[in-house]
Formats: C-alpha cells, structure tokens, sequence
C-alpha cells in the first residue's frame, strides 16, 4: 500500500534521525534522562516537526481529508455524542472487569479521584484530537482516495495498533548504555509490536480502530471519532486509578499487559458494536392497511 508505505518510511525517517542524535546528546552530559526516553522524544519532535509538509505533499492538509470538513455545530454535536458513547461502552467493559474480578478496587480509591479525573478528561482530549486526525484524517483520506473507505479502515487501524507498540525500549538490566546499544534501542521500536505478549492488546487496538474507521466513513468527519476516542481514554485512565489488576485472577487472560484494561474482552466488545455500526440498516417498509 503506498500511501501506508510513505507514513511508515517518514517514521522510520524520524526514527533513525532520534537515534543518530540521542548517542552524542547523552554523551555530551546535555540530557540527564534515559536513553529510549530521549530517543522517543527526538521522534516525536521530528514527527510533529515534518507532519504538515508531509501531508501537504499527499495533498491531504485541507480540513476535508483531515476530517474537518463539516459544519462545526454538526462537528460538536458528533463530539459530545462520541464522548458519551465512548464513556459509556468503556465502563460497561470496566463494571465486567470488576465483577468477575479480573480489577479490584483499590482501599482509598476516592482519594485524588477529582485531579485525576481533571487530567484524564485533559489527556483524553488532547490524544483524540491529535491521533484521530493523523489515523482517521490524513491516513485515512490518502487511502480511500486511491483504494476505498473499507481498505482506508482496514490500513488505518493497523498502522493505528502498529504505532501503540513502536516505541523504543529500556535496556536489559545490567546492560550498559554505548554506540552498538543504542542502535539496540532503536532496533527495539520495531520487533516490540510482534511480541506474542502484545497479541491482545494489539487485537484490541486493531478492533478499536475499525470502530472508528467505521464511524468516519459513515459519518464523513471525525467529530464522532474524537469523542469516542477521548470517551476511551477517560475510562481507561480512571479505571486503572480505581483499580488494581489482579494477575492471579481466573480470566486474568482476558486483559492484556498494555494497559491492564483493553485485551481480548475489549476486542470481542468493540469487535460487536463496529460490526453492528457497520451493517447496513435496512429501510422499515411502511405498513399496508387492511382494506375496509
């Protein structure tokens, strides 16, 4: 697929640019951090830095590819509608988790709750805007525009679970930090997405992805994708404030080692409501009346 392609090369661009960088930042005693801490922060910069002369060269920088394209009552209206759905769906997952004991709550789980919560509603907002914009903007419109909106979702949430995992890894302990390590590093960020450990979590993402990719295509925009998104994350963050994974638990499986919340419950969940979203409904025929 090109266009996923031409995304993957500009990341790995990034990439390689953080690590030819971060070696002589550390050495030269500028940075006191970790190195894959800095390495991920170099990427970070260079994505953001370069994104819009990216995307401007795909030709999809215009408010409609970005998703931006409707009027912004209707746009609102589909964020607030997306919060409380996401908010909704999320903690029915999280009640299920509690019962059967796979998340215990925590003694004193109240205590911070407000500040957290503050930071979670914060956070949330901030995720949704900037990954469904590049996921289910950007990557989505570069895709559908040469393939489909079916082969847009399909790519889109891949690269979307794909990038949860790529991040640069800590280094064994004990295992000192040099020029051949730090390209270990940078190795790290792509074979961490196809660990077995991470097949949950990852199916979940992947899932959570056709969700939204469905929902931008039915509704053209990503005002319902945004408000999901931030509904999701809200839940996730207070949930693991509230409550303590139990590893010991019976269906302890069902959750993975992302988050201690999303796993193959979250798949299998999500995996239903993007199904259900996805099929068509079908128009009520109107009923005849009996002659008289």
């Amino acid at each position: 697929m090109r266009e996923t392609g031409l995304f993957f090369l500009y990341l790995a661009a990034c990439l390689v640019l953080a690590a030819l960088l971060t070696w002589p930042l550390l050495q030269a005693g500028w940075l006191d951090q970790d190195p894959q801490r800095v390495m991920g922060r170099l990427a970070q910069g260079f994505i953001l830095i370069g994104l819009w002369p990216l995307l401007k060269a795909m030709g999809v920088a215009d408010h409609r590819s970005l998703g931006y394209g409707a009027a912004r009552g209707r746009l609102l209206r589909a964020i607030g509608l997306g919060w409380l759905a996401g908010f909704l769906s999320l903690v029915a997952l999280a009640l299920v988790l509690v019962a059967i004991e796979v998340r215990v709550l925590r003694p004193q789980a109240d205590q911070g709750l407000a500040t957290k919560a503050v930071a979670a509603l914060v956070s949330g907002w901030l995720i949704a805007v900037l990954e469904e914009t590049f996921f289910r903007g950007a990557l989505y419109a570069a895709v559908e525009r040469r393939r489909g909106p079916w082969s847009a979702i399909g790519w889109s949430s891949l690269f979307y679970a794909l990038l949860h995992f790529m991040k640069p890894r800590a280094l064994p302990e004990g295992v000192g930090y040099d020029w051949v390590t730090n390209w270990e590093i940078f190795l790290s960020t792509f074979t961490s997405p196809w660990q077995w450990r991470h097949l949950d979590s990852f199916t979940a993402l992947f899932c959570g992805g056709i969700l939204l990719g469905v929902v931008r295509r039915r509704s053209g925009h990503i005002g319902g994708c945004i408000g999901l998104h931030a509904g999701w994350v809200f839940v996730i963050q207070v949930t693991r404030h509230l409550t303590d994974g139990d590893d010991g638990a019976a269906l302890a499986f069902l959750v993975g080692d992302y988050d201690g919340v999303i796993g193959w419950l979250a798949a299998g969940w999500i995996a239903v409501l993007a199904l259900a979203l996805a099929l068509p409904s079908q128009p009520r025929t109107p009923r005849r009346r009996p002659d008289a």
